[in-house]
């Protein structure tokens, strides 16, 4: 996930979840918070060790991930 700087994955934290900056806090729960309708300025508010790009950056590997396409290989 080079593209996406501050999104941190690694096995020991967080479950191996995707993570903003190695910190404990997912990729999932702020684009889930974002989606249940609160705002950006909310999340700065409710976590202000996070900046603005972290969230914005959160969201496009979100994006990313749901593009994610599997291939299922024919049997041998």
């Amino acid at each position: 996930m080079n593209q996406f700087d501050p999104i941190t994955q690694v096995p020991g934290v967080m479950g191996g979840k995707a993570c903003i900056r190695g910190m404990r806090v997912t990729v999932d729960n702020v684009v889930g918070q974002i989606g249940a309708g609160r705002s950006i300025e909310e999340l700065l508010q409710d976590y202000p060790y996070l900046e603005r790009e972290d969230i914005l950056q959160a969201h496009r590997c979100a994006v990313w991930l749901a593009d994610e396409r599997e291939a299922v290989l024919p049997n041998t």
